[in-house]
């Protein structure tokens, strides 16, 4: 964009930024001096602690709406495409590609008509995971790397994410500058959607979730993955994705790194894979009759199969990105959840 070369001050699009992630965005991309247009369909929560940034201009309007669309981007140098719906489980299934893949498509057009530097689109790492793999397979390291189907992924959100990459790489291949980024599950301050990962945090800490079927995963501060999007625009390859991942544990460690910041008494009883899938089951077919999220999506369950855990050294090395500890992004979450009014028990927080 001619504005961001001549030295103006550049002007970059955050789709979906009221969320979790991309307030977090939207806040550093302000702090670094940009113009910030926001297109989401919710409006910026009211929080003394993440006050509606400056240089923060909010459209409500949906993705799907190709001249809401067409209007947000007209203009922008950068966009950071981050809506999608991110639940495990909907009452109606097709919203998931329509949200996530059709959604997808209609940026890019849009952002393609009106002319960019630097696209950058949201993945997820759960499409990274083959669930057909084989056992000695599928508990490797995950990395960029990994080529597989959507047939190889679980349920329609992984599909629908699956499909909007898809579109994204076909889009960097066809000359547009798009560059990717997956992260891992998101903790820290600020998530008032209560996404899976926090809404799990919160029942553990409540004492709601008497027992966990133990698995590995990867945990990044909110906050991290954020600054990720931004070295992402600024230092990643074109057609590239990049995982933006920090540490890899099991569920147990992480019960225990809780019990050790709050002295709560966290659960000590593991569930089998077999006896989570059956529940699983259960809960979705009632979730489809009652139209209630159910208490464990299948689609998680059959995630938490086999290991997710991943090597994020691509995005450290290229884009030279740092995360914080994991103990103060769960300190800084736990003070969070507290502060809103979300604990039922009181935490004793250790001093980091």
């Amino acid at each position: 964009m001619v504005a961001a070369e001549s030295g103006e001050q550049r002007v970059s699009l955050v789709t979906g930024g009221c969320g979790f992630m991309g307030r977090h965005l939207v806040s550093l991309l302000s702090a670094r001096g940009d113009r910030v247009r926001v297109l989401d369909l919710r409006d910026w929560p009211t929080s003394p602690a993440m006050p509606l940034p400056a240089n923060v201009e909010l459209r409500l309007g949906s993705i799907l709406d190709k001249a809401a669309l067409s209007r947000a981007s007209a203009g922008v140098d950068r966009v950071f495409h981050l809506a999608a719906n991110p639940n495990l489980w909907a009452a109606d299934p097709a919203t998931f590609h329509e949200i996530n893949y059709e959604g997808t498509c209609r940026v890019i057009d849009a952002a393609s008509a009106a002319g960019f530097s630097r696209f950058v689109y949201t993945s997820t790492e759960s499409i990274l995971k083959n669930i057909n793999a084989s056992r000695a397979s599928s508990n490797a390291l995950i990395d960029e790397n990994v080529r597989h189907t959507v047939n190889d992924v679980p349920g329609p959100y992984c599909r629908s994410k699956f499909r909007a990459e898809e579109a994204a790489q076909a889009a960097a291949q066809g000359g547009l500058p798009v560059v990717i980024v997956n992260p891992t599950m998101p903790i820290g301050p600020g998530d008032f959607l209560l996404t899976p990962p926090t809404k799990m945090i919160l029942g553990f800490l409540n004492g709601t979730t008497p027992a966990y079927l133990d698995c590995d995963f990867n945990l990044v501060d909110a906050r991290d993955a954020a600054l990720g999007h931004l070295l992402a625009a600024e230092r990643g390859r074109v057609g590239e994705r990049y995982i933006l991942g920090h540490e890899n544990l099991s569920l147990g460690h992480l019960l225990e790194e809780l019990e050790r910041l709050t002295k709560l008494a966290m659960p000590k009883h593991r569930v089998p894979y077999w006896l989570a899938y059956i529940s699983a089951l259960v809960s979705e077919g009632t979730a489809n009759i009652t139209k209630k999220p159910p208490m464990a999506p299948l689609t998680g369950v059959r995630l938490a199969r086999s290991s997710m855990a991943f090597d994020c050294r691509k995005a450290r090395t290229e884009l030279n990105w740092q995360c914080r500890p994991l103990a103060q992004s769960l300190h800084d979450t736990i003070v969070d959840l507290q502060q809103r009014g979300l604990l039922r028990r009181n935490p004793n927080l250790a001093v980091l």
